[in-house]
């Protein structure tokens, strides 16, 4: 009966995982759902995909364990942040499109609110910037451009929710609108100080109040689920934010300790304990975990480009057919040519924030081709991190000067990204002998609020070491080429 459900809605696939009692993986499902780009900077999902890849993973994992709805002890779920749906709350059907937290559409928006002077109160609130990253604006957006949903929402029929709240609702047919702290942390419209939705900010951006979930920790009571959907109903217990979930899986519940999640984009968490502290250096503070309604605080930097290169060499350019082979092109490529390539498809994230920036490659030659092509791509992750570890030690006023660095996510699997990334930091690199750390945290949850796993004491003690990457390359190379670095970033920019 100590078997967990994680449901873990991503970015470019749903995955269903069960865990047994010994919080080992038993069976995994996993389906990839279209991405839509209506235009240049617009990324969209369909809401029904996101539900029913879920609900289809959900149902075969089960299967695949060999288990039936009984032996679920109870869900946990976690989710791509940011992204932005509205439904109709008598229907359920939504009214538009999900606006994913890629998007960049109301760059121009967020541009002249800063502009106008509001991003101090904001990011006071809530611990972030002014930028189209966030869920906000994608609300104010969708009901500028959505004929009568602004009045529909003032009277209550309109339900704004992240994917969490989105999946909770199918989940439990309707009858649980809720959020938890850490994904209610990211929509730009809670106050992470107070602990509840800002009517400052909602008021800023004419977002009626009505339509808001309510916020609960990440252990809590999120519903039941309906009977019909796996023969029985099933508690949900465990709510958290993809990045918060991976924090909380890799045991990061110390002030000091850091994970980074490499995923399509990549996610540094830095725990600040009871502490928010407030960036000097364009990182976000944010909600890491919140149980017993006691928040815990984590700085954050976000690269909205990662695991999403190897995508591009795979799709866009065609010079792979599978993620693996960047690895082994890699470890081929010519030592004597350099390439940088600055993968801002999207934009820059921190400690930039430049959504307007694009990608470039710096460095060509003649004789470029894959396997140099595959390098730059993992080298520029290892870049982003260390643009983003330096913020963080700017920002960062505890005792460690050097956060210890524990990372998860696909790409964390490819040793010639892990090792540049030692390198280029000059610091280990833990990688953990489970790498699904995402749904690991959110199973934790639900699990212990269940009352089938251990506590948080019992939990960091099954934390375990796959292999430790240390530091191989001369400082005077590492600063070399971290300086190269530096002056690309500054020629993307300049453009």
């Amino acid at each position: 009966m100590g078997h967990i459900l994680a449901l873990d809605q991503g970015t470019t696939s749903s995955r269903g995982i069960v865990f047994d009692g010994t919080m080992k993986i038993v069976a995994v499902a996993q389906e990839e759902f279209p991405q839509h780009y209506p235009a240049s900077g617009w990324v969209e999902h369909d809401a029904a995909d996101l539900w029913a890849t879920t609900a289809a993973t959900a149902r075969a994992a089960i299967e695949r364990a060999g288990l039936k709805a009984g032996d679920i002890a109870a869900i946990g779920i976690t989710n791509q942040r940011e992204t932005t749906l509205i439904w109709d709350r008598e229907t359920g059907k939504p009214i538009h499109r999900a606006i994913v937290w890629q998007d960049r559409r109301t760059a121009d928006f967020c541009a002249k609110l800063r502009a106008d002077g509001h991003e101090p109160m904001i990011t006071a609130r809530t611990g972030l910037l002014a930028d189209p990253y966030f869920s906000a604006t994608k609300v104010k957006w969708i009901l500028d451009h959505v004929e009568g949903a602004r009045d529909r929402a003032r009277r209550g029929e309109l339900a704004f929710g992240t994917v969490d709240s989105w999946l909770i609702w199918n989940l439990t047919g309707g009858r649980a609108h809720v959020t938890d702290a850490t994904n209610a942390a990211r929509t730009m419209l809670y106050d992470i100080h107070k602990g509840r939705w800002s009517r400052t900010i909602c008021d800023l951006f004419d977002i009626p109040m009505e339509m808001l979930p309510e916020v609960r920790d990440c252990a809590s009571d999120f519903g039941m689920t309906r009977a019909d959907l796996f023969g029985r109903e099933i508690p949900i217990l465990g709510v958290a934010g993809d990045q918060q979930a991976a924090t909380i899986g890799q045991a990061c519940f110390a002030p000091g300790m850091m994970k980074s999640t490499y995923g399509t984009g990549c996610f540094a968490v830095l725990n600040t304990g009871e502490t928010a502290v407030a960036s000097t250096n364009k990182l976000l503070t944010t909600i890491a975990y919140q149980l017993d309604g006691k928040p815990t605080y984590a700085l954050e930097g976000s690269i909205f480009i990662a695991g999403a290169v190897v995508q591009w060499l795979r799709d866009g350019i065609k010079v792979i057919r599978a993620a693996p082979e960047t690895q082994g092109l890699a470890e081929t490529a010519d030592p004597s040519q350099d390439l940088i390539l600055v993968p801002a498809f999207v934009g820059l994230g921190a400690p930039y924030w430049a959504p307007e920036a694009r990608g470039a490659i710096f460095g060509m030659t003649r004789n470029s081709g894959p396997a140099e092509f595959a390098r730059a791509a993992l080298e520029s992750v290892g870049y982003q991190t260390r643009d983003l570890l330096e913020a963080m030690k700017a920002d960062w006023a505890g005792d460690d000067a050097q956060p210890s660095l524990r990372v998860d996510g696909g790409m964390a699997a490819n040793d010639y990204a892990m090792q540049f990334l030692s390198d280029i930091l000059g610091a280990p690199v833990d990688r953990p002998e489970v790498l699904e750390t995402t749904a690991l945290g959110v199973a934790w949850l639900a699990g212990s609020r269940a009352g089938a796993w251990p506590d948080m004491e019992g939990f960091a003690k099954t934390w375990a070491m796959e292999r430790q990457f240390t530091p191989a390359m001369k400082p005077d190379s590492r600063d070399l080429r971290y300086d190269r670095w530096k002056r690309a970033i500054k020629a993307v920019l300049s453009v």
